[in-house]
């Protein structure tokens, strides 16, 4: 299934993204999609509401906005440098270790609304990434156990404020979390419809020139790795997000200097299978 949210930011409802492109509202099953939703076996509940009242639910038109096919999780969860080609792009060491660091939750946000550059904000990047949704609670998982605890996957662009995530000191979640630097979606697609994640192209464009094309095949640690060395740090909660790194083809290994993204500019992704995404820069008010 693709689960998606739509409304005005903040009113979200639950839809459904139907195989023949039509989206349906979702309302009358009773739930958003949240902790509760995924760690109650909402996806099995809904898949079975779906084949009951899918044909009688009302439409959503195209022109309506789609916000984050979730709701706002107990946290984002981000791997740094975990693709060797941007870790060298990035002038970092290839990690032994997978690199963990939060994004403020605040920072999600609809797959195509617009990105803000924040307040002192100068160099704005762009990542495209696979996201991981987890569908039950999540305590030293082993590897080989993993996939059990994911209820699907996303596309998500992991905008980052070089500024402040390299030269203002301290973690990098200060570059990571700005309002709207975390747009999800279109959809989140469930694992019965993507049992394996090891093989997807993944691209992304500024102004229709090609930035980033790669492969979650290249990926240093893959996702059961991921979801299992997450898991030895912290109880991973239902609706959680795990966003598993980007490719080269950033603004920061620009050569022979970053060109970074400016109010006007337009950034559009794409993973296969889970849809594509465009965000318009904008300056911050």
């Amino acid at each position: 299934m693709k689960l998606i949210r739509f409304g005005e930011p903040g009113r979200e409802r639950p839809g459904l993204l139907l195989p023949n492109g039509e989206r349906i509202d979702a309302s009358a099953f009773g739930e958003d999609y949240d902790e509760g939703f995924f760690g109650g076996d909402g996806i099995d509940r809904l898949r079975a509401w779906a084949a009951q009242g899918a044909a009688q639910a009302p439409r959503v038109a195209a022109n309506v906005r789609l916000g984050p096919p979730i709701v706002r999780p107990s946290k984002i969860v981000c791997i740094g440098l975990n693709f060797r080609d941007h870790a060298a792009e990035s002038g970092m060491d290839i990690p032994r270790e997978p690199v963990i660091f939060f994004k403020a939750t605040t920072s999600l946000c609809g797959p195509n609304d617009a990105v803000m550059i924040p307040r002192g904000g100068c160099k704005l990047d762009w990542e495209v990434e696979l996201a991981i949704v987890i569908g039950r609670t999540a305590r030293y998982v082993a590897r080989e156990q993993a996939a059990g605890f994911i209820a699907g996957y996303a596309l998500h662009n992991d905008y980052s404020e070089r500024f402040f995530q390299l030269e203002r000191g301290g973690q990098w979640v200060k570059g990571k979390s700005a309002d709207t630097f975390a747009p999800i979606g279109p959809f989140l697609l469930t694992c019965d419809d993507m049992p394996d994640a090891r093989n997807l192209s993944m691209w992304l464009t500024v102004n229709g020139a090609t930035r980033q094309h790669s492969s979650t095949a290249n990926m240093i640690f893959d996702v059961p790795t991921l979801v299992s060395y997450v898991s030895g740090f912290m109880t991973l909660l239902p609706g959680d997000v795990i966003s598993t790194g980007t490719p080269a083809g950033v603004a920061l290994g620009m050569k022979p200097a970053p060109v970074y993204l400016k109010p006007g500019d337009e950034v559009a992704l794409g993973i296969d299978g889970l849809g594509e995404s465009r965000q318009k820069v904008i300056a911050c008010p």
